[in-house]
């Protein structure tokens, strides 16, 4: 099994996922997926345990910059995070 990332620099898409065989079983499924849109880090999709939020606030991202996509947008506002 390999991890392959996946980058539209044009249209700002960022993906890591995982492709092959384990266990006589195909893999192919999405780890991570970001997007920037308007100016916002959007974490669309986060298949692991670290929070990643905090890795890039911690990088030095502002909070108000980062958007965790894969909640509802009800829900967003209860998070330390931007709504959109």
């Amino acid at each position: 099994m390999e991890a392959q990332t996946i980058f539209d620099v044009e249209q700002d898409h960022y993906q890591l996922i995982y492709i092959g065989w384990q266990n006589r079983r195909r893999v192919f499924g999405p780890v991570m997926h970001f997007d920037i849109k308007n100016s916002k880090i959007w974490i669309q999709w986060n298949g692991t345990q670290e929070d990643v939020g905090e890795q890039l606030t911690a990088m030095g991202v502002p909070k108000h910059d980062i958007v965790v996509g894969f909640h509802p947008p009800y829900i967003r506002q209860y998070t330390d995070y931007a709504v959109s």
